[in-house]
């Protein structure tokens, strides 16, 4: 059974920094492209991040990019995400994705 499990969000001031962790498990999680995918308060889906874990290939969208760092630790299953200088529109539930495969998401807020 596939499960992502995100741990690491929180409250945190703008101009901060959090690390969100994906736990994974139920495949090959070293052959995988992983996502980060974040849902802000009464808006839609938005992709932030990806990573091809075989070849760390990494993508950004135009907003998270020189802000936020993908990383994945292919031997403990664990993908990351680095996020620097958080502004309020970054409070969202950030959700770990691999195929139609979800996690639960981790709540991030961005606030003074």
């Amino acid at each position: 059974e596939v499960q992502l499990v995100e741990s690491g969000g929180g409250l945190v001031q703008p101009g901060g920094s959090l690390r969100l962790s994906c736990a994974a498990s139920g495949f090959t999680y070293s052959s995988s492209a992983m996502s980060w995918v974040r849902q802000a308060p009464g808006k839609g889906l938005e992709w932030v991040s990806s990573i091809y874990t075989y070849i760390s290939n990494t993508y950004y969208a135009d907003s998270m990019k020189g802000r936020f760092t993908i990383s994945t630790d292919n031997a403990n299953k664990t993908m990351y995400l680095q996020m620097t200088n958080l502004k309020p529109e970054d409070t969202a539930v950030y959700y770990c994705r691999r195929g139609t495969n979800w996690g639960p998401g981790t709540q991030v807020t961005v606030s003074s």
